[in-house]
């Protein structure tokens, strides 16, 4: 098996012009596509319309390739996307694809494996608590064993984290974006065994920052009844040209951690920047970011939860996109916000798929 990545920058959220040229090539099968992880251009809030309208536009072009209704197309495709493009981050489309069969024999170096996945679909009360965080876990395990990957191979869990709808809404409640996310980001550390299953309980979530997840990168969507999961790791079993590599950044002006994630991937700035040749071997760039809640980065106070012109989440994605863009060499990133157990508090997890040296 091998997994492929194609990149295409849009010049809109209803812009799938350049997917569409690349499967007239015959450079990409549409079937062979598991999943679509992009940036939009929006306000990366709950009203934020350029997602839908991505999804919409990538079903109806792939529907026809295969053979269903353009609604089922999420069936069979994991569609992810985040809205916010601010600052210099330029609104893309990650295509993977999966090709091959399982290799019987063990390749001589590890190359990136995929493998996506589903929740079950979850009662608007087991959100934000204990149930989610079980079923998470549970289905995070069920991919590594279908990729036969320990934990320590397992470098990004994406998940669009299910808020199932509500009928009666009840004060205790956690059917949201904030605590789907917190419960999905636990479930990723319980597989993985950043945290144990004793230190976890309803109470921690959103609560206990100590507890988090250094690979896990979690959104949510509202009216979303199962968690979509797609796991990438390395393995020994996948062929290929490409790697993934991952690590934290401490806050959000974390250059060195940056760094850290590119040497695993043999790739050195100079001068602090990528040079042309070597930005060419990055595909893909997935971070999470979050203005401090303490006011402060090293000491120092920030504005970014008192300033009532612009949102913090708009200024950490921000901050976070340049500081990647200007060491890579490239504004293709994608960065979103709200790290709930993602990372430590004011940083996040940053992984990287590169051309493997």
């Amino acid at each position: 098996m091998r997994t492929d990545l194609s990149r295409f920058f849009t010049s809109g959220p209803a812009d799938v012009s350049g997917l569409a040229e690349a499967i007239a090539r015959g450079e990409i099968i549409p079937k062979d596509i598991v999943a679509i992880i992009g940036k939009t251009e929006g306000n990366g809030g709950i009203n934020d319309f350029t997602r839908n309208l991505a999804i919409t536009a990538l079903s109806h072009l792939l529907a026809p390739f295969l053979e269903c209704s353009p609604e089922d197309v999420e069936e069979r495709i994991v569609l992810s996307f985040s809205g916010g493009s601010e600052g210099v981050t330029a609104p893309h489309l990650l295509v993977f694809t999966i090709s091959g069969t399982v290799s019987t024999q063990k390749n001589p170096s590890k190359r990136l494996a995929l493998a996506t996945g589903f929740t079950r679909p979850f009662m608007a009360d087991e959100v934000g608590r204990m149930p989610m965080i079980l079923e998470t876990a549970r289905t995070v395990k069920s991919l590594m064993q279908k990729l036969q990957v320990a934990a320590e191979d397992v470098h990004l869990v994406q998940i669009k984290g299910a808020i199932p709808p509500v009928s009666l809404p009840h004060p205790n409640l956690r059917c949201d974006m904030a605590w789907s996310r917190g419960a999905s980001a636990l479930g990723v550390a319980l597989a993985l065994g950043e945290v144990g299953e004793s230190q976890l309980s309803d109470a921690v979530i959103n609560s206990d920052w100590s507890l988090f997840s250094t690979r896990a990168s979690v959104s949510a969507k509202p009216l979303l009844s199962r968690s979509e999961i797609v796991l990438f790791a390395n393995s020994d079993n996948w062929e290929g040209e490409l790697l993934i590599a991952h690590g934290v950044m401490q806050d959000i002006i974390d250059i060195p951690g940056i760094y850290s994630v590119l040497e695993q991937l043999d790739l050195k700035p100079q001068y602090g920047q990528l040079t042309a040749h070597d930005s060419e071997k990055i595909l893909g760039v997935f971070a999470k970011s979050d203005a401090h809640p303490g006011n402060q980065i090293r000491q120092r106070r920030h504005t970014m939860w008192t300033d009532a012109d612009i949102s913090d989440m708009r200024y950490s994605r921000c901050v976070v996109a340049a500081q990647l863009a200007g060491v890579l060499g490239d504004t293709g990133v994608y960065v979103s916000t709200r790290a709930e157990h993602q990372g430590p508090q004011g940083g996040g997890p940053l992984a990287i798929i590169g051309v493997a040296p």
